[in-house]
């Protein structure tokens, strides 16, 4: 086509306000240029990070995105993995799934499929994206250990995903000082921390420092511990877990585990295209690396009485 008929074709696109037909394209060539993705908890900011680096990168690849979330909810993840397979994703990236085993075979069987966040579910031909959790938890109470605090509480999430690891990682640490452990139940949302929070304040002897499984259940543990009448971080201090927005904050300024949420993205999308031409390849774990990043919410412990309780 010559350069005169080129811009007379586009011209007359512009004026007539002509827009191309996606799906009538993507039938012809047998591609929907979609991938899914499941999020376990749209009111995690941490997923945002996540899921805004895997946009750029899919759109490098003439890819959209497609969102779910089943809600911490096994069957429900499951429809929502379904409803993906049946609109014909080209691949699934499950942001830390509490899928069935049986329902995440079938989707990798079908779809290259990428799991981040656990390797709790591992099935064959899936390719698992995990920051290092255990690491990350040794970590923590090594810089707590630094400040001088001996007596550090864990809010755990039990079997979220990634929780175990989280969990070793601070019992290995503790251990290997000689410290005792004290580990609240909990989970990762703000009620959850705040359920833990008050576990701790009513212990016989309040912890120094705290540990959350991630930042939503730290906020609920400062929550539960300025209802207590201690403060943060002068009475406790409160180390979170993933490093969002709302750690970042201010106000908030909270100490934290980064997971690198644009790299994982980033990977997630390049494993995906990977796996279109390797289909029955193992799948693969890479963990990338976590680093501590230090705010206002931990400080030297200061000498005080343990008689703080919950009224």
């Amino acid at each position: 086509m010559s350069d005169d008929s080129r811009r007379a074709v586009l011209q007359a696109a512009e004026d007539l306000g002509y827009r191309p037909n996606l799906v009538a394209r993507n039938l012809a060539e047998r591609r929907t240029r979609t991938l899914g993705v499941l999020v376990s908890d749209l009111h995690n900011p941490f997923f945002a990070g996540i899921i805004d680096a895997m946009q750029s990168a899919a759109r490098q690849h003439g890819l959209g995105i497609l969102l779910g979330s089943g809600r911490r909810d096994s069957a429900e993840e499951g429809e929502v993995v379904e409803s993906f397979l049946q609109q014909d994703v080209e691949g699934l990236v499950l942001l830390s799934p509490v899928v069935t085993r049986d329902d995440l075979a079938r989707a990798a069987e079908s779809v290259p499929t990428v799991v981040t966040g656990t390797t709790d579910i591992r099935v064959p031909h899936c390719d698992v994206i995990i920051n290092d959790d255990q690491l990350a938890g040794e970590l923590v109470v090594q810089h707590l250990l630094e400040l001088g605090h001996t007596r550090i509480g864990y809010i755990d999430a039990e079997s979220g995903p990634g929780a175990s690891d989280r969990r070793a990682g601070y019992l290995a640490a503790m251990e290997r000082h000689g410290l005792e452990p004290a580990i609240a139940n909990g989970d990762f949302t703000e009620e959850g921390g705040w359920r833990g929070g008050r576990e701790l304040l009513a212990q016989h002897e309040l912890p120094t420092a705290i540990f959350a499984c991630n930042d939503v259940a730290a906020i609920g543990a400062m929550t539960a511990l300025e209802e207590g009448g201690i403060s943060v971080p002068d009475d406790v201090s409160l180390v979170g877990y993933d490093n969002t927005s709302l750690a970042a904050m201010r106000h908030i300024a909270l100490t934290t585990v980064d997971q690198p949420r644009q790299a994982m993205g980033e990977l997630a999308v390049e494993l995906l295209q990977r796996r279109r031409d390797r289909r029955t390849a193992p799948g693969r774990v890479r963990r990338v690396e976590p680093h501590l990043i230090k705010r206002g919410t931990t400080a030297r412990p200061r000498p005080r009485p343990a008689s703080a309780r919950v009224a």
